[in-house]
């Protein structure tokens, strides 16, 4: 009885909101109350009608688009795809198989929440060291070398880079606990769920210079030894995302 306990124990995980939001919309599809290439209500009507913030909407339809069941047009809306019911059943039997238990992404906005907390210590604890990092200063070269933010490749790689960037910066404090809990953030940050979600809400070029340069006012201020100016350059560009691809 204590084993099958444990297990249990091991195996529960409360959903997240933006899960139980995707969910809810399942339903409705499955109920016909959101046919096949029909328009979704808008973020805001869905945040009513569920009684949830709009970046759990966001979120949830991000996931939902990941899995092919709707589809987003810019300056249009979001749409279910005709093929609604056929996409639903095979979500059932990947669910139903025995090594089908899909580990869920993090929420994007959650993980912004922690790095909120988190960060502007690491950029503190780094500037008190005040010491060049070649891989710090390889990933920023990397993203100023983005010249077409509509380009899959160069999103990569800015993706790529601004993740690691940010993970560099906790191996410049030289604290390995550090290091590892920004190792698992920069995992949630390699997530399908939080690269749909900036794409979408990062793609405007000029949105990316300032972010590039905001890059570069933290690694200088932290290579300078501004532990004052460090942390807060790193809080107000985590603000800066938080706002552009999870509206309130």
């Amino acid at each position: 009885m204590a084993s099958a306990l444990a297990e249990f124990s091991r195996n529960f995980r409360p959903l997240q909101i933006y899960e139980q939001v995707s969910e809810k919309i399942r339903a409705e599809i499955r109920a016909g109350r959101f046919m096949p290439d029909a328009r979704l209500p808008s973020e805001r009507e869905l945040a009513s009608l569920f009684g949830v913030g709009r970046p759990a909407v966001r979120e949830a339809i991000g996931a939902l688009q990941n899995e092919g069941l709707v589809i987003t047009r810019r300056n249009s809306g979001t749409y279910v795809v005709s093929n609604a019911p056929d996409v639903l059943a095979r979500s059932v039997e990947i669910a139903q198989t025995p090594d089908g238990q899909l580990q869920s992404d993090y929420s994007p906005s959650a993980t912004l929440d922690v790095r909120l907390i988190l960060e502007p210590a690491i950029a503190r604890r780094a500037a008190a060291i005040r010491k060049r990092d070649k891989l710090a200063e390889h990933y920023l070269s990397q993203m100023e070398t983005l010249t077409d933010v509509s380009d899959p490749e160069q999103r990569a790689l800015w993706n790529n880079s601004d993740r690691l960037f940010h993970r560099q910066l906790a191996q410049m404090t030289g604290d390995a606990l550090l290091a590892r809990i920004a190792d698992e953030i920069a995992e949630t940050m390699d997530q399908s769920l939080w690269k749909r979600i900036k794409d979408d809400g990062i793609f405007d070029p000029q949105r990316i210079r300032l972010y590039v340069a905001e890059h570069r006012l933290i690694y200088e201020a932290i290579i300078t030894g501004d532990a004052d100016a460090a942390a807060f350059y790193v809080e107000q560009h985590i603000h800066r995302v938080k706002r552009d691809i999870t509206p309130t």
